[in-house]
């Protein structure tokens, strides 16, 4: 798992950005079970992801920040990435971001995507 803490910090507001590998459905839910195990991730406001499968393709979930999950799987898709699940974090810190925050939320996939190439 390649994981960047406190990528975004907007208005209260703290962004961070997680992501790897797996293997179908079952995967990404053992994915996001063992984020949430970690308990600031178990207490975050949002944790939204997508991720396209070689065998079930898109597939996404907004946990409430609505249309995150598109932005994350308009991203990976056009990077060509399958069988990678991609998790933007956001901690609401009290004042609505607007529209800011699908900004915030490339911000995050890009850095994510970034440190990968990188080896990171």
């Amino acid at each position: 798992m390649l994981q960047l803490d406190d990528v975004v910090r907007d208005r209260g507001s703290r962004y961070a950005v997680c992501g790897g590998p797996v293997a179908g459905r079952a995967g990404i839910d053992a994915f996001l079970a063992d984020l949430k195990r970690d308990k600031r991730f178990a207490r975050a406001t949002h944790n939204s992801w997508a991720c396209v499968l070689t065998d079930g393709g898109p597939l996404r979930a907004d946990d409430g920040e609505t249309g995150a999950g598109a932005v994350i799987l308009r991203m990976l898709d056009r990077e060509g990435l399958l069988d990678h699940v991609v998790v933007v974090t956001r901690w609401y810190g009290g004042v609505h971001l607007g529209g800011d925050r699908f900004a915030h939320v490339v911000t995050c996939v890009r850095a994510w995507l970034d440190a990968r190439r990188a080896g990171g």
